[in-house]
């Protein structure tokens, strides 16, 4: 069996973490869907610049939509909402049929520019919602402190949320507060909790890339602590994912969950994500193979897609090394390494990740829009 397929049988899903107009088009994503079990679409600011600024998929359509007087940020909203609604579509049979379990979605980010403004962000997030009028659409919502609240006031909406920009477990613990709290205000207003989905996006490779170094200059020093420190190299964001689903299981279990449950509400699973390898001295597989468990989700890039389709060896390895991983975590702080720290560090990294190339994407659109209206301008009149 394919790979791919085969982790469904494990109870995770494999979501793919791209968007472009020409798989969408030429039967690309349609493929994906079929052979290799996809289950989800996920996207950002980053996939959209390489996909619009990368290409020409999208001069006709840029054309069409300069000729209406519409901005750079206008022309970039409709062609992510296109592109969304039309990934919806393709994947609205599976988020119809009667064993989903929570798939079938297309995730579409709010601008980055709103990281820590939480009416900007709901504001946004509801319009994306209408805009793209699809059920099995997410929006996708930044973890930071302001992410929070709007969160809570989405879900309650009854907009779907992907919470993006995970990195530690206390603040993992936050999201899923968030989520608990909109469903619950969305109960005491009389509203049905049913499929109302979420996913918990807990970035891992990231955490390995900031730390590892910081090990290894420890562990060349020698000694007892620099085998510590090279006995954790590669190791922490493995055991923050193994440590985040004990959280999970602990937080979708007892009363309180249950009297949601009862009201047709079902968990905020977990999804790994920033999931492809940035180390060529390890496995390109590492951030798949070791966290494949029940009722999550993994959103990978093409190229470890197709990566996995080759070589994967799907099983259920999310619990094993539990107390090893707390372990990992545990000891960090001997070496002088605080993991809350570097985690809001990477908050911080990973809001202008997206935040350069959506800029740069705008400033990309204006200079295509400038472009078509002098164009228009210079054009001979019929």
């Amino acid at each position: 069996m394919n790979p791919l397929v085969a982790i469904k049988q494990h109870g995770q899903s494999i979501w793919l973490d791209y968007i472009r107009r020409n798989i969408l088009v030429n039967g690309g994503l349609q493929r994906l869907l079929t052979e290799d079990g996809l289950r989800g679409v996920t996207s950002n600011p980053a996939i959209f610049e390489k996909a619009i600024g990368g290409s020409t998929d999208y001069d006709a359509a840029i054309q069409a939509l300069a000729l209406q007087s519409l901005s750079a940020e206008q022309i970039y909203e409709q062609l992510a909402v296109q592109d969304v609604q039309h990934a919806c579509d393709l994947l609205r049979p599976l988020y119809d049929a009667a064993d989903s379990g929570g798939d079938g979605y297309v995730s579409l980010e709010v601008s980055p520019a709103l990281i820590h403004d939480t009416e900007g962000t709901v504001q946004e997030g509801l319009r994306f919602w209408q805009q793209v009028n699809r059920p099995n659409v997410m929006i996708k919502v930044p973890a930071t402190l302001e992410g929070l609240p709007a969160i809570r006031q989405l879900i309650a909406t009854g907009v779907n949320v992907n919470v993006t920009l995970i990195f530690g477990l206390e603040r993992y613990k936050a999201v899923a507060e968030a989520f608990l709290l909109g469903l619950e205000n969305r109960a005491a207003a009389g509203q049905p909790l049913s499929r109302i989905d979420s996913v918990a996006s807990f970035f891992l490779s990231r955490i390995d890339v900031l730390l590892d170094p910081q090990l290894e200059k420890l562990a060349a020093q020698g000694g007892e602590k620099g085998a510590l420190a090279q006995s954790l190299v590669g190791e922490v964001a493995l055991a923050s994912a193994k440590q985040a689903y004990q959280l999970y299981k602990g937080i979708f279990s007892g009363p309180r969950w249950q009297a949601l449950q009862a009201q047709g509400a079902v968990p905020q699973r977990l999804l790994w994500a920033s999931t492809g390898n940035k180390n060529p001295n390890y496995d390109n597989l590492k951030y798949v193979e070791q966290l494949i468990g029940p009722e999550t989700v993994n959103t990978i890039p093409v190229e470890t897609l197709d990566l996995y389709r080759v070589g994967g060896r799907p099983q259920s390895r999310l619990e094993e090394g539990t107390e090893q991983a707390a372990q990992v975590l545990a000891r960090l702080p001997e070496l002088g390494i605080d993991l809350s720290q570097a985690t809001q560090q990477l908050e911080d990294e990973g809001a202008q990740k997206f935040n350069e190339p959506f800029a740069k994407l705008l400033t990309t659109l204006e200079e295509r829009r400038q472009a078509v209206l002098q164009g228009a301008s210079a054009a001979p009149a019929v």
